[in-house]
């Protein structure tokens, strides 16, 4: 019987090619986290369930792959932000706060597989951890690396677009609509996938009375940021409990100020109202990203600021802000559209073809020179004839060659062959 060799549903599996431009985005992620100073973690794949399942609950307990081995009940986990929780409770006395940890790992959901959804991907993470208190500044230094990297990764114009919850929740608490705050926040989460008529009916449903003017006005909000900041102070000026409120305007005006002091340029980031991000653990800075050629996308990076998610695992106040990027997810997408290229089949930009054994001390030779020097290289071990060799180093996508032959050793003449132009490079060209 054949048994079936297609990867389970929901898990992707890449070529070569493939694997190698996944790979690239990856690295330019990894380097900008240490540009900042992002320290790397790991944590193991399985967890105890109970650790995954205090924070958890709902829908996230529904997707959590469970299992039993022996006496104990384990997870795989679901996401990187509570191991990382954990970790950081069960190592506070050795870590150094502010802490800045880097994560990039596989991550497990029970989800019904469908186009883009995956229940094995990787999640790409940081986040800084502040013991008993945290700067706002860092809300904008993590927004400042989604900035940096999207910005090298060019995969078109994006905008990053930045909230506060507290508007939102401070907004509910002055109209006294406290019990109803998860409702209304789940409406404007979802209000640019809905018509205004549609959004209209669904507000007056939840019966908030005269305040739907005051929501619809507060998610109507347009400009840039100066313009903003004066309409939130106009609502702020209207409400009758406003503190959370100016909390809120306040952090962001904070945000804005730095980012522009890192030099992001305020084309790539706006303030908006309807960014309210769907975690309930976000209580402050809150943001997504989007790239404005394709916004079928959704969001491919977002984060926020939380006030304490550790609380389960430590006695100690930790609170944090962090962004995610879901590369696999996005991975998926970008390739889907067509808008990653695959030219490579190989990481080995040069490619030695040794004529005969013979040739193959030398080869081994020039080999370890360039690789001393950082480069990929690949003797070829099989014998084949030098045209079907080349033409092997054309598909691979291989960008110069050498055919080496006794008479190339006799005179100690080695010019690799520019598989682009034809153009003839000598080996000492690579060597200086």
């Amino acid at each position: 019987m054949k048994i079936n060799t297609k990867p389970l549903p929901g898990m992707m599996e890449l070529l070569p090619e493939e694997q190698i431009e996944f790979d690239r985005i990856m690295s330019v992620i990894k380097k900008h986290h240490a540009r900042f100073g992002f320290v790397p973690i790991d944590t193991p794949i399985i967890e105890r369930s109970e650790t995954l399942l205090a924070k958890a609950g709902g829908e996230t307990e529904k997707q959590i792959y469970r299992f039993n081995k022996g006496d104990n009940d384990l997870s795989l986990r679901f996401d990187l932000t509570v191991p990382m929780s954990r970790f950081v409770a069960e190592n506070f006395s050795r870590l150094q706060f502010p802490f800045k940890r880097s994560q990039i790992g596989k991550v497990y959901r029970g989800e019904r597989a469908q186009r883009g959804r995956f229940r094995e991907f990787y999640q790409c993470d940081i986040d800084v951890i502040g013991h008993g208190e945290l700067s706002v500044k860092y809300d904008a230094e993590v927004i400042a690396i989604i900035y940096e990297i999207f910005r090298e990764l060019n995969f078109g114009e994006f905008i990053i677009r930045i909230s506060n919850r507290n508007l939102a929740t401070g907004l509910l608490k002055s109209l006294k609509l406290e019990e109803k705050t998860s409702e209304i926040l789940g409406l404007i989460d979802r209000a640019e996938k809905i018509s205004s008529k549609e959004f209209d009916e669904q507000l007056a449903a939840l019966k908030v009375g005269d305040s739907a003017q005051k929501i619809k006005q507060f998610i109507n909000i347009y400009g840039d940021s100066s313009e903003i900041f004066a309409k939130l102070e106009q609502i702020s000026i209207e409400l009758s409990d406003n503190n959370q409120f100016e909390k809120g305007i306040s952090e962001l005006k904070q945000v804005v100020t730095i980012l522009k002091a890192m030099g992001v340029e305020e084309k790539f980031f706006k303030v908006d109202t309807l960014i309210i991000r769907g975690l309930d653990y976000y209580t402050g800075t809150i943001f997504e990203t989007n790239l404005l050629a394709h916004k079928e996308i959704g969001s491919v990076s977002s984060g926020g600021r939380y006030d304490n998610l550790s609380e389960y695992y430590s006695k100690e106040k930790l609170p944090g802000v962090g962004a995610s990027i879901g590369l696999t997810r996005l991975f998926w997408c970008l390739r889907d559209l067509g808008l990653l290229s695959f030219s490579s089949k190989t990481p080995a930009e040069f490619l030695i073809i040794p004529f005969s054994d013979s040739e193959l001390p030398k080869a081994f030779e020039i080999a370890k020179s360039l690789r001393d020097k950082g480069e990929n290289v690949e003797v070829l071990l099989e014998e084949m004839k030098i045209a079907k060799a080349f033409k092997l180093a054309d598909k691979r996508g291989v960008k110069f060659t050498l055919a080496l032959g006794a008479q190339e050793i006799a005179d100690n003449s080695f010019k690799f062959k520019n598989m682009a132009t034809g153009e003839k490079i000598d080996l000492s060209e690579f060597l200086k």
